[in-house]
């Protein structure tokens, strides 16, 4: 099980934070809530989008993030009001929830995949936290009041259901069982769908089972292009990633295959495909 913190969950010189916010995870959801917010939700909250949210947004580390948050030296335990807070993706509601269990003990890893639960009819590109309590059991810190009413949300966001929201090892087996159709998950906004954003996805899980939990948008190894043909040895590549990813159980597993196998494996620069150069995935 997936314990201690990588470089980029790690509190660094803010670890103390990490160990203010609760360790329940329905009460650290909503802490994180009350400091986050998603950057392309900022309209539902009545906060204008500015150059800002983006540049916060492309912060790669939970030390980085808190540095932000913590600036003008308001403790971690306060909510922030909307306009206040430091706009990020889901993989940033993940991530501070992921690194916020860790210091408190809890096993716990970010899983990127798809989620059912949005206002369209795709399976949309998103990430979650998933922490051990018995089981493995997913939690969407992103989803706060607003949105799951907004949205007619009525599960447990702390026990995220695994038809609601699916790792793309499970999406990629879905499809290429023929059960699902890869034309359904990608980015709605984007209109980008495919087998190939399934396997950028499943590649992207990889790297965070290994504690490398890079930007939605960053690219590296054998993800593929836009609508290119996966070829027959990536195709195996992609099922052994998926047989691993798909289940909970044996997720651990895929650090090893991440590790040995320089196709998959997070290198020192990868390419910001938002901002269009490489970048290193460390500061």
């Amino acid at each position: 099980m997936a314990l201690l913190a990588g470089q980029i969950t790690a509190g660094g010189r803010h670890q103390q934070a990490l160990l203010d916010l609760p360790a329940s995870v329905p009460e650290l959801m909503a802490a994180v809530q009350g400091l986050l917010i998603h950057r392309d939700l900022t309209g539902m909250y009545d906060v204008p989008r500015t150059e800002r949210h983006d540049v916060t947004s492309n912060l790669r580390t939970v030390e980085e993030i808190l540095d932000h948050l913590l600036a003008d030296g308001r403790p971690i335990t306060q909510a922030r009001p909307p306009a206040e807070r430091v706009a990020g993706t889901c993989r940033d509601f993940t991530v501070l929830t992921v690194a916020a269990l860790r210091a408190h003990g809890v096993p716990a890893r970010a899983r990127c995949g798809f989620g059912a639960y949005f206002p369209s009819d795709a399976m949309e590109d998103h990430w979650v936290a998933e922490y051990w309590d018995g089981r493995w059991v997913l939690a969407d810190a992103q989803l706060d009041d607003r949105q799951r009413a907004a949205w007619s949300i009525g599960f447990d966001t702390a026990d995220v259901p695994r038809d609601q929201f699916v790792v793309a090892g499970q999406a990629w087996r879905r499809c290429r069982s023929g059960a699902d159709d890869p034309g359904r998950y990608g980015l709605s906004p984007l209109g980008e769908f495919g087998d190939w954003w399934i396997a950028a996805n499943l590649v992207r899980d990889v790297a965070a089972l290994a504690e490398r939990e890079l930007l939605p948008w960053d690219v590296w190894g054998v993800m593929p292009e836009p609508n290119e043909e996966i070829t027959p040895d990536l195709v195996a590549l992609f099922d052994e990633l998926a047989a691993l990813t798909a289940d909970p159980d044996s997720a651990d597993a895929a650090r090893a295959v991440h590790d040995r196998d320089e196709r998959i494996r997070v290198p020192a620069t990868v390419l910001n495909m938002e901002r269009g150069g490489r970048e290193e995935t460390l500061p």
